[in-house]
């Protein structure tokens, strides 16, 4: 046996060890991330709410009326993202719903609430949780009630 291996000290053959997986590419949550840090609260709050949310986001049409990819680098297009996405295939009353809301948030502007109707528990949680931090509060805590 060479001299510092660490194979057993039998006849046993054992099967190679995998070959460790290349490097990932970095997940598209971690790039818009570092994309969005250090600009206008709005902004931040909403592309956390968005990787929050998750599916809508790793959707074709959502991805790529949003997601502007240049020289490794990403970033969201908000203005033909805005433009475009109503007319998006796929996509359902409350898809819209959350995602207009979303755009308030990005925009802060007046806006109806009624969309919020539309929403699941799970996709209200994140909206409101987005308007806590557009607010700047870190101390309003939104989740279950116990």
């Amino acid at each position: 046996m060479p001299s510092g291996s660490c194979a057993p000290h039998d006849s046993v053959s054992r099967p190679a060890e995998p070959a460790p997986p290349a490097d990932d590419p970095p997940l598209l949550s971690d790039r818009l991330t570092a994309w969005v840090h250090g600009r206008p609260s709005c902004e931040r709050a909403a592309v956390a709410a968005l990787i929050e949310e998750d599916e809508l986001l790793a959707r074709d049409c959502v991805h790529r009326l949003l997601v502007a990819e240049h020289d490794g680098a990403v970033s969201c297009d908000w203005p033909e993202f805005e433009n475009r996405y109503t007319l998006a295939p796929g996509l359902t009353s409350a898809d819209k719903a959350f995602l207009a809301l979303i755009l308030a948030i990005r925009f802060p502007r007046a806006v109806p609430l009624w969309p919020v109707e539309l929403l699941d528990d799970r996709r209200l949680g994140i909206v409101l949780r987005a308007i806590v931090a557009l607010a700047g509060s870190d101390t309003i805590a939104v989740g279950t009630r116990s």
